[in-house]
């Protein structure tokens, strides 16, 4: 939040060392499949993470380790929510995956993991989970719009907060579509463009409000000068962009903060306001 079989092994070799931060890795990078290529957003958001993962570890493994497979800032779980279903002997690629805390998880339930992430600091913490649960995970390092993946080698790609966030949208979710087997799902969980629109951008410290402070036509890149580029846009936008790519829309699902619940994550969405507006969505859409 937020790296098989042998039809989906990346066409980069195991250890192999062209990812633009794998130098950094050494001995670390061994079982971390790597490619090095990008876009300057992205290589502005690798940064921020490459320099941030051992923090955004610390301040969130009590949630993310918590051992509940789940969505979102405020947890809620796959249990309730059934986004991916049944995954036994599915080939699953997650995209953005931080530490892998969710790829160990789907590992467990029999799913055929790859998880994948562009920041090299996010993958040495996610080779050391996976190691310590000894599952069967796939590292790689790459972005989602330059997958280093056989086509239609897949039958779920998911994401929670990760490189659906990151990306441009118009870029990677042709890649999605091409990994993706006919009838294949993507589902990705990502911030609501209402919470975009609420979040003062001239105030990247500032917590989301109850007032507008965006507009909402005309872009779908915020840089909210703290390191981290993000992208959303109007639902129709991203309707178009599903069409245009070969996938129907399955669902679309609005998160509420459970009643009570508590997050790591205060600095995104104040409970209060979680529980009056959706501040995080789920698109469930398959491939035709």
């Amino acid at each position: 939040m937020t790296t098989d079989a042998s039809a989906s092994t990346p066409a980069t070799s195991a250890g192999s060392s062209t990812c633009p931060s794998a130098a950094r890795l050494g001995d670390a990078g061994r079982g971390i499949a790597v490619s090095k290529r990008t876009d300057d957003y992205q290589r502005t958001n690798r940064e921020f993470w490459d320099a941030d993962a051992d923090d955004y570890q610390d301040a969130h493994t009590s949630q993310l380790d918590d051992g509940v497979e789940a969505w979102g800032v405020w947890q809620i779980p796959e249990r309730d929510l059934q986004v991916l279903g049944e995954v036994d002997g599915a080939d699953v690629l997650e995209l953005g995956c931080g530490a892998a805390q969710s790829s160990v998880q789907l590992a467990a339930r029999g799913a055929r993991m790859t998880a994948l992430d562009q920041s090299v600091g996010q993958l040495r913490h996610a080779r050391d989970h996976v190691r310590a649960a000894d599952a069967p995970v796939r590292l790689v390092c790459a972005s989602a719009t330059a997958l280093p993946l056989r086509p239609e080698s897949f039958d779920v790609v998911f994401c929670d907060h990760g490189a659906m966030s990151f990306t441009d949208p118009f870029a990677s979710v042709p890649e999605v579509q091409r990994v993706l087997r006919p009838g294949g799902l993507l589902a990705f969980n990502i911030s609501t463009l209402l919470r975009f629109l609420c979040f003062p951008e001239a105030d990247p410290d500032a917590l989301v409000s109850r007032r507008l402070h965006q507009k909402a036509f005309g872009r779908r890149m915020f840089d909210w000068g703290d390191g981290t580029i993000d992208f959303q846009m109007l639902h129709g936008d991203w309707i178009q962009c599903f069409r245009t790519n070969g996938f129907d829309v399955e669902d679309l699902i609005e998160l509420r903060a459970p009643k009570g619940a508590t997050t790591t994550y205060g600095e995104y969405a104040n409970y209060r306001w979680a529980r009056r507006w959706p501040c995080e969505e789920i698109w469930k859409v398959r491939k035709r």
